[in-house]
């Protein structure tokens, strides 16, 4: 399986500045990307189609969205649906990140409900997981985990392909910090989901890719991919420029 190496851009970026970064990153990666890499650029909603269209028939590219709400349509004001992801070529989607749990008040049963709709509606979905400061600190990490994993992961089936499925561990406290997990640290959260993955999934479970989110940048992603379990990595503010993300892809 590919490491996964995605960019998260959150909030930012106009359709024009969209555009020209996903334009110039897919020229920075033209000729260059490792075999073993897969690229995934997930823009606001806004900017979805100047991103997919910037990116169209860029080997090893591929085009996600940050959120959507886990019904096919209906009277949900201000949401989107699985559907019209795939409508706008999205392959991927987010659920859970950290800044949807704690700013945005979503709690573990939704997360769960948006994996299992996004997969059945034909996304590839992506679960992030993670701990606060403070439940790090007071020795909870394996029981958050274990946690939100349960709830994320209860309504997929067993026999999901290790393909259309990856976590994304992401420390709360290394998030836009500055802060970034030690090489133990890292090794230790994703063994933990690891031994998850293969108890709830068997065999397939060895196979699921988990990344590590929380300050990437070029200077660290080579150490960080280079830690057992870290099948990618997921990148916010680093992923911005072109520059600096295309210097992580190919780390």
């Amino acid at each position: 399986m590919k490491k996964l190496m995605a960019a998260n851009w959150k909030m930012y970026k106009l359709r024009e500045e969209a555009g020209a970064v996903a334009a110039d990153l897919a020229a920075r990666l033209a000729g260059v990307l490792p075999e073993d890499r897969e690229v995934l650029v997930i823009p606001p909603f806004t900017a979805l189609e100047a991103v997919g269209q910037a990116i169209a028939g860029a080997p090893g590219l591929a085009l996600g969205g940050q959120n959507f709400y886990p019904s096919a349509q209906g009277a949900f004001t201000g949401e989107i649906a699985p559907e019209m992801l795939l409508d706008a070529g999205c392959r991927y989607a987010l659920a859970g990140h950290s800044e949807r749990r704690h700013i945005l008040g979503e709690d573990d049963a939704m997360v769960g409900r948006k994996v299992a709709f996004g997969l059945a509606s034909g996304l590839s979905m992506i679960l992030c997981v993670g701990e606060k400061v403070e439940e790090r600190q007071g020795g909870q990490l394996e029981s958050v985990l274990a946690r939100q994993l349960t709830a994320g992961l209860a309504e997929v089936a067993a026999d999901v392909s290790p393909a259309a499925l990856a976590i994304a561990y992401e420390p709360v406290w290394a998030i836009g910090t500055g802060l970034t997990a030690g090489p133990e640290e890292v090794a230790g959260a994703h063994a933990v989901v690891r031994a998850f993955l293969v108890d709830r999934f068997g065999p397939t479970g060895s196979k699921i890719r988990i990344l590590y989110g929380g300050s990437v940048k070029p200077g660290n992603a080579g150490q960080l991919l280079g830690i057992d379990n870290v099948d990618g990595v997921l990148v916010g503010g680093a992923s911005l420029l072109a520059e600096s993300f295309a210097a992580i892809v190919t780390a």
